[in-house]
């Protein structure tokens, strides 16, 4: 597998029907620029639709990715190493701040579990069985995983994009689920970037405190010595420093765009991957919105890489897609203004009022 094949799959929102929608958005009764970025979320959801008017959002999808980090051995999490099967039971029990979201605004929600470190019999199969492998490997001395299982994990997303699109999922709220994926997702950042490890390093969705952070920062300048010798192969670069739910992200994303499929990012996690896809075909991020920020350096830098500017910003850092989905609503606002404000009432040329000439003068 080459990542670097999605390049020339991905084709940009059509343009044209961006323009008509620029067009149609013009002849409102309601002035140009009073709706703010509604009138663009508007715009690009014509254009990613190929509709004017656009289409309201009427099957959005939360998918959540979930997988353990053994770097998260190391105290860089404020939650214990191999613990991330307990979000995603919250989250199936209707005790996670995304499933209270989702059930308040009706969006179904699908965890896949690309690499949890737990016996699979305490989650449902269908969380389960699509698993890569039991964890991932301590990024800061040793790969994330091996190259067969980087393929599987992003073959894994892919097939997972192609199961939302074909049954009609209109609008997907990306996320996840795991612990110690913000250092994987960091070390990803900064090796793309370019950047040190002080510079990425965050706290997390679940807070630590400043020795945390140190153990955190050195972590990530460990990996980055080990991602730095393969940042010319995406998938490699996966393998050595990403993870499970990481690599499946990003081919979740990469597929998405293949399928026209319009994906709403949330925290650094799903940013990382956004920004490892972006380099694998450049098109790609012409089709993803940034939900909101969550406050990491991190995803600070790669959203402004690939100037994506987030629609939201309440300090949320909880993770979990929770800041995404609260976007979803901004997202279907913007088409519902889009498809049904009135255009301007014109006058009959008719009914213009008819001016009398002038009369002629005469001369004595």
């Amino acid at each position: 597998m080459n990542l670097d094949d999605f390049s020339d799959l991905i084709e940009r929102p059509d343009g044209g029907v961006r323009r008509d929608a620029e067009e149609r958005r013009e002849r409102f009764a309601v002035p140009v620029g009073a709706l703010g970025r509604l009138d663009e979320l508007g715009e690009w959801l014509s254009a990613a639709q190929q509709s004017v008017p656009v289409k309201a959002i009427e099957r959005p999808r939360v998918v959540l990715f979930a997988g353990d980090h053994g770097v998260a051995e190391l105290g860089v999490s404020g939650r214990a190493a191999g613990t991330a099967h307990e979000l995603v039971r919250a989250a199936l029990d209707g005790a996670s701040p995304v499933s209270v979201l989702a059930r308040r605004f009706s969006v179904p929600v699908r965890i896949v579990d690309a690499g949890l470190d737990c016996d699979p019999e305490l989650l449902p199969d269908a969380v389960v069985r699509s698993r890569v492998r039991r964890g991932s490997g301590r990024i800061d001395v040793e790969d994330a995983l091996t190259a067969e299982e980087a393929e599987q994990a992003v073959r894994l997303g892919m097939r997972v994009a192609d199961e939302e699109a074909d049954s009609g999922t209109d609008l997907v709220v990306l996320g996840d689920l795991s612990v110690g994926g913000t250092t994987a997702a960091s070390t990803l950042i900064a090796a793309l970037c370019g950047t040190d490890a002080s510079v990425v390093t965050g706290r997390g969705g679940a807070g630590i405190d400043d020795l945390a952070w140190m153990r955190k920062c050195a972590a990530i300048r460990d990996a980055l010595r080990r991602a730095r010798p393969v940042l010319g192969d995406q998938l490699e670069l996966l393998a050595a420093v990403g993870g499970a739910d990481l690599a499946a992200m990003t081919g979740f994303l990469l597929q998405s765009a293949v399928r026209r499929m319009p994906v709403v990012l949330d925290g650094v996690v799903s940013a990382a991957c956004a920004l490892v896809a972006q380099r694998a075909a450049f098109r790609a991020p012409d089709w993803w919105l940034a939900g909101q920020v969550s406050g990491e350096p991190a995803q600070a830098k790669a959203l402004d890489r690939m100037a994506l500017t987030p629609l939201l910003d309440h300090g949320v850092s909880v993770g979990e897609g929770s800041g995404a989905l609260l976007a979803l609503p901004l997202v279907q606002a913007a088409a519902a203004l889009a498809a049904e404000l009135p255009e301007r009432v014109r006058e009959p040329a008719g009914d213009e009022p008819s001016q009398d000439p002038e009369p002629a003068q005469t001369t004595a």
